[in-house]
């Protein structure tokens, strides 16, 4: 198995049977639902349903700061369609938060009030940093922190949240009340923005930002070089427009997508000449995105800048996801937080590996003999690293899960299974890698008429699943049968023959192995090819088992 820190999880609730529950953010520009799947289990969760509602709460009277009654009443509206999906989905229970605009409206608790009178629904009133911190906990959800220090940005519409961590408790968190919505009600009225607002609301956010910056920059530690990650609808946005753009195709998922400031700052003055209408005209661009995108772009871009940060990673987790990984932390069924971050990769490999039937004990079986493979012949016919180990463990355990669509051509299915699924913790590059991995696991070796093959990013990435399916073949024939009829196998290798000896240890002295020798046999000659040398198994005696 792939080396890391077991997760921790009570014994009671690992034996429950999977939970929905759906998850509500009332937010200052849209109304937001996630409906989840959760596997106390592994424990995990799968995003079933997704809903949106641009309300724009954020749009108070500006006498006197209240929510608009037509403004609620479009929320209440919502929030009712919300309910009825998620019963219609078996939820067992919706957890709902509000954030900024319901936070400092004088009449938001009254509408919090109205909202359980009229819906039976209780809505919690979080604080700006209890919202960073459950962003925070979203975005643990979803991606691989690898204990180095991580900056998250989330830009909402009333609010501006960063948060420093490294997969432990947050080293700092605040919330800052620059956003989309609130600086396009109170600083632009001209269209296109003329010169004097676009100056003017460009030193308000620096300045407002500035405090929050140096707090969390004081949290790092000589010689840290954090990676800045970017959540929620406005970055999102930006990423959306500036990969059609560059790449033609918005990548699914966008998570791992990186945004450079170079890129941001030529968006920000393209999107300052244009009027409403012209930014409605951008590809990917929303209507109600369009009237609040530029005051958006240009907090990111003013925080990256105070941050002297270049790039930014997309995330498509965030507070929603954190309000789910909150409730399954309180009601029991995660222990330890910082084991949950450090096995996001792992639990979300298993939990397609359950979606899709795999026999896991097989299949640990294979991910096993993979890694064995990789390490004893690792410097010596190879030199790559811990994170190639870590995709071809994936790949080792999602191999066949093709075989939940057919047997025939069960290699190609799994990689259109392994493509197309919520793969988290790996980014999109790395998930193609492990699907054209298990691709190759059988029948032909990765040729360049391949679409799948051809398509990956450069010539590394290429030799990467050229030389790591040629082990993962040899991994799948030392499990032919699936019985674990091979226990080890040790790797002897001759520089004078050039020649790779397997000696094959069997888990029953009396089993010849017959059929994995045969099926070694079969696949060998892939591997052989890719590495330039000879494979000669040979299963070691009972004799010599015994000394």
């Amino acid at each position: 198995m792939v080396n890391t820190v077991p997760f921790v999880k009570n014994s009671a609730s690992s034996m429950e049977q999977d939970r929905i529950i759906a998850a509500i953010d009332l937010g200052t520009n849209s109304l937001h639902m996630v409906v989840v799947r959760i596997q106390p289990a592994l424990p995990a969760f799968t995003i079933i349903a997704r809903e949106k509602e641009t309300v724009r709460l954020g749009d108070r009277c500006l006498e006197t700061g209240d929510l608009k009654q037509p403004v609620m009443k479009r929320a209440i509206a919502a929030l009712r369609r919300f309910q009825e999906i998620a019963k219609s989905l078996n939820a067992e229970t919706t957890i709902a938060v509000a954030t900024s605009a319901v936070r400092e409206a004088p009449n938001g608790r009254d509408f919090l009030a109205q909202i359980e009178e009229q819906l039976d629904l209780a809505v919690s009133l979080i604080s700006g940093q209890e919202e960073a911190r459950r962003i925070y906990l979203g975005v643990l959800s979803g991606m691989e922190f690898n204990n180095q220090p991580h900056i998250i940005i989330d830009i909402g519409g009333g609010s501006t949240e960063l948060i420093l961590g490294d997969g432990h408790e947050p080293r700092s968190l605040s919330s800052t009340k620059v956003g989309a919505v609130r600086l396009t009600a109170e600083f632009i009225t001209t269209d296109p923005i003329s010169n004097p607002e676009f100056q003017c609301l460009q030193a308000y956010v620096r300045g407002t930002l500035e405090r929050s910056v140096d707090e969390l920059r004081a949290q790092l530690l000589p010689g840290e070089y954090p990676r800045l990650v970017g959540t929620a609808g406005t970055i999102e946005t930006l990423a959306t427009i500036n990969a059609r753009e560059k790449l033609g195709m918005v990548p699914n998922p966008l998570s791992g997508y990186q945004l450079s400031l170079k890129d941001l700052r030529e968006l920000v003055t393209r999107l300052r000449k244009l009027s409403y209408t012209e930014r409605l005209a951008i590809p990917g661009m929303s209507d109600r995105r369009s009237e609040i995108i530029l005051a958006g772009a240009l907090i990111l871009q003013e925080a990256m800048t105070l941050l002297g940060m270049e790039s930014l990673t997309i995330c498509e987790r965030s507070l929603r996801e954190g309000v789910i990984v909150d409730w399954m932390l309180t009601h029991g069924l995660i222990e330890d937080r910082l084991r949950y971050q450090s096995s996001v990769r792992e639990r979300n490999t298993f939990k397609i590996a359950q979606k899709y039937q795999v026999n896991l004990e097989a299949s640990e079986r294979v991910a096993t003999f993979a890694l064995s493979l990789f390490d004893q012949t690792q410097g010596i016919l190879h030199n790559w690293g811990i994170e190639e180990r870590e995709l071809l463990w994936a790949a080792g355990i999602l191999h066949n899960c093709g075989l939940h669509v057919s047997h025939s051509s069960h290699h190609k299915h799994s990689y259109y299974l392994i493509r197309n699924s919520e793969l988290l913790g790996y980014t999109e590059t790395e998930i193609e890698v492990i699907a054209n991995l298990a691709r190759y696991h059988r029948k032909s070796a990765p040729k360049k008429k391949h679409d799948n093959y051809r398509n990956l990013p450069t010539k590394r990435y290429r030799q990467m699943v050229s030389q790591l399916s040629a082990l993962l073949r040899l991994a799948v024939a030392l499990d032919r049968r699936q019985i674990g009829a091979v226990e080890r196998v040790n790797c002897e290798y001759s520089h004078e023959f050039q020649e790779l000896h397997l000696w094959l240890q069997p888990a029953n002295p009396d089993d010849e192995c017959i059929l994995e020798r045969w099926s070694l046999d079969y696949k060998k000659d892939v591997f052989e090819a890719e590495y330039g040398v000879k494979l000669v198994a040979t299963l070691l005696s009972a004799s010599v088992i015994a000394n």
